[in-house]
């Protein structure tokens, strides 16, 4: 099975050069290219990708602001931030409007393709300096969030561990779409955008150690 992706870029040439470096994967197919933000949604509401490279500096609408909304209106399909410098302040609004990763433009292509591979798997990748980091930034839920069941508990622990969806279902011997919905009710819940946050949540209540 293939993994949709949508490039989202303002510079014709890096939409071009992403293309390129990912053409080679036949795991990977491009269903289409973004010039702004406000295109972005249209393609994303009309494609359905599973992972969405985005540009965060575009004319129009942001990519940050494109995020929020394709996190909110399709659940099922990841973000990859993509910026030119790492500025902190960008990666910690990226993942606050749902980003499950970020990456920059000058990106090995294998680290492109493995990066996509995670996300369209479910695949939270923090480094601890990331995550310690993201968690004095990024609001979790301070006040109690709706309890979790002990089986979604499991899940969230495994998935702040950085565990796939295939793997998750593999230990907890349940199919891949019951995980998938399980997450769904966690994000929820907790009342946030991203498997990131929810992988943040985790680690900010000592579920998992980062």
């Amino acid at each position: 099975m293939t993994i949709r992706v949508l490039i989202v870029d303002d510079h014709s040439v890096v939409r071009q050069g992403l293309r390129m470096f990912l053409a080679s994967d036949r795991e990977i197919e491009i269903v289409g290219e973004a010039s702004d933000g406000v295109e972005s949604l249209k393609l994303a509401r009309k494609l359905v990708p599973d992972v969405v490279l985005m540009d965060l500096l575009m004319p129009v609408m942001d990519g940050i602001a494109a995020t929020a909304v394709i996190r909110r209106e399709l659940p099922d399909t990841e973000v990859i931030a993509l910026t030119s410098v790492l500025e902190e302040e960008a990666v910690v609004e990226a993942v606050r409007a749902g980003a499950i990763g970020y990456l920059l433009k000058d990106t090995e292509a294998h680290e492109l393709r493995r990066a996509i591979k995670a996300a369209a798997a479910g695949q939270v990748q923090l480094s601890p300096k990331a995550a310690a980091r993201l968690m004095r930034e990024v609001r979790t839920p301070d006040k109690n969030p709706q309890t979790l069941t002990e089986r979604e508990t499991d899940v969230l622990r495994l998935l702040a561990q950085g565990q796939s969806n295939k793997e998750i279902a593999y230990n907890l011997s349940v199919g891949e779409q019951t995980v998938k919905t399980h997450v769904s009710h966690i994000l929820a819940k907790l009342e946030v955008p991203s498997r990131t946050q929810a992988a943040l949540y985790a680690m900010r209540i000592g579920l998992v150690r980062h």
